[in-house]
């Protein structure tokens, strides 16, 4: 023990002497300042502090200049009667039992027993907060709704009727119900057959008919059965192909006219027929006396005796919106007559021809329905008298029969040129046209039209005459000239030989030149 240190005495040694001064402390640095921004004037209006007030409770009296905070007004009487807290002496709405055993008066209104709380006499258990905890029925609002009954499962016949599924009683009754009603309908169906049997009984009284339809003499059934034995129509065949087209019978000898395209087909062909058919049915072969490409018109003959020869009008005498009729076999269908008006006269119409042969016709238009078949047909007048050869339509697809249908756009030869070229053909066999002997093409400068001169034929009936390249041609003999298919059918109406005035626009000066017009 003796060589232990005292740890006091070490301490003194090595340490300070708790008596003596108070040791020396490191020095030590202050807090830095707080750099505080300035603050924005308008931040410090909207967010700062009122002037008076101290706390962040406190009351908002003061005003900073903006708008002045303000507690809400008392309530009113009414409102604080009835909404307000109740004074400390006002009877309180529950009053809880007393004391552990002390039970409150039967007169009791907020704890009723007995009947009263619909107890049945007993105690409500509600009543004492010590009371056990009872398990009642669910309430009547969750119980789960009854499931509809589906539907039920079909009897058959057999278990109907054998299967003792339905009472006897009901089968008779049902078994007497069904031979009620067959026995109702057997009767409804017997009064109806007889009502039915007594509108066609030979014994009905029926109301009697008179005379009511009028045919007068110009009716177009007047024109029709007067003119339709004239009208034929003619079947082509070439081999194994055929064709329908339609004719006039312009001869008691059995000439009849039509349009060449009709039976330009069998002309050449060996083994071809012609035959035509009249409107009784008869037919006969008939025969090519001659053709006229230039002009599409053709005449053939048939042997028979006494045929019904169609009576010529006049195609000069027609004005615009004269009654016509056509007659022809359009697509087979012989015998068939359609109405219209006249639409235009003098219409020249480019048909297509045979080789170089160029058919134009100067036309009579008309609105008549017209359609493949009818070439070679009639058109008459209000007379019944023939005033045109039905020869092209007019459809979107352009000009000729094979085309398309009508569109009201139908054209027929003009009867004095048919006529003039049937009596040609039926002398010669051929017939020749007026040549001028030029090649043209249409042309206009927006005030006046013409035919103008491409090439002239050495030779002909323009060199001659002077007409040279270039020249516009307006004007032959009578007749103006707009265009390249006027002037054709304008030398046409002329005969080889004649001498006609030609007007022709040369270099913008007018010109009148004689030609004497040539044969083709």
């Amino acid at each position: 023990m003796s060589d232990a240190q005292d740890p006091a005495d070490e301490r003194g040694t090595s340490g300070e002497d708790p008596a003596g001064p108070p040791r020396e402390e490191p020095p030590r640095l202050g807090p830095r300042g707080l750099d505080r921004p300035a603050v924005d004037p308008d931040s410090a209006e909207v967010f700062g502090r009122p002037s008076g007030v101290e706390g962040a409770f406190a009351d908002r009296g003061a005003t900073n200049g903006r708008a002045r905070s303000t507690l809400a007004p008392a309530p009113t009487a009414a409102l604080a009667s009835a909404f307000g807290r109740p004074g400390a002496d006002a009877p309180t709405l529950q009053r809880p039992p007393g004391p552990t055993g002390e039970r409150p008066g039967d007169d009791d209104a907020f704890w009723p027993t007995g009947d009263a709380a619909g107890t049945d006499g007993r105690e409500d258990p509600w009543r004492r907060p010590e009371s056990p905890v009872e398990l009642g029925p669910p309430p009547a609002g969750d119980a789960a709704p009854a499931a509809e009954p589906g539907p039920g499962a079909r009897l058959s016949v057999r278990e109907v009727l054998f299967g003792r599924r339905v009472e006897p009683k009901a089968l008779a009754i049902l078994g007497v119900l069904a031979l009620l009603i067959g026995a109702l309908g057997g009767l409804v169906g017997r009064y109806t057959a007889e009502g039915a049997n007594s509108l066609t009984e030979p014994g009905a009284t029926l109301t009697t008919t008179a005379e009511g339809k009028e045919r007068p003499p110009g009716s177009v059934s007047d024109i029709a059965a007067r003119v339709l034995p004239a009208v034929v129509s003619l079947d082509i065949k070439v081999g194994q192909q055929g064709g329908t087209g339609s004719g006039v019978v312009i001869d008691p000898a059995g000439y009849i006219l039509t349009n060449n395209h009709v039976v330009a087909p069998a002309a050449d062909a060996q083994g071809s027929t012609v035959q035509a058919v009249f409107s009784d049915g008869s037919r006969a072969p008939a025969a090519i006396v001659g053709r006229d490409p230039k002009t599409d018109l053709a005449v053939v003959k048939v042997q028979v005796t006494n045929p019904t020869v169609a009576q010529f009008g006049s195609s000069g005498s027609l004005a615009v919106g004269d009654a016509v009729i056509a007659i022809g076999s359009p697509l087979g269908l012989a015998g068939t007559v359609t109405t219209g008006i006249v639409s235009a006269l003098d219409r020249p119409v480019r048909l297509d021809g045979d080789g170089n042969d160029v058919a134009v016709i100067d036309a009579v238009q008309t609105d008549a329905a017209i359609n493949p078949g009818n070439s070679g047909g009639a058109l008459v007048d209000s007379t019944g008298a023939v005033v045109g050869i039905n020869t092209a339509i007019r459809s979107l697809g352009g000009s000729g029969q094979s085309e398309g249908g009508s569109i009201g756009l139908g054209f027929a030869i003009p009867i004095e040129t048919a006529r003039t070229i049937a009596e040609e053909l039926v002398r010669t066999g051929r017939v020749t046209h007026a040549d001028l002997g030029v090649n043209v093409r249409s042309v206009t400068d927006g005030q006046a039209d013409g035919a103008q001169v491409q090439n002239v034929v050495a030779g002909g009936a323009a060199a001659g005459a002077g007409i040279v390249e270039g020249d516009v041609i307006v004007k032959v003999g009578d007749r103006d000239i707009a265009g390249a298919d006027e002037l054709i059918v304008a030398v046409r109406e002329k005969n080889p030989g004649d001498v006609v005035p030609v007007q022709l626009v040369r270099d913008g000066r007018p010109l009148t030149v004689n030609a004497t017009l040539a044969s083709d």
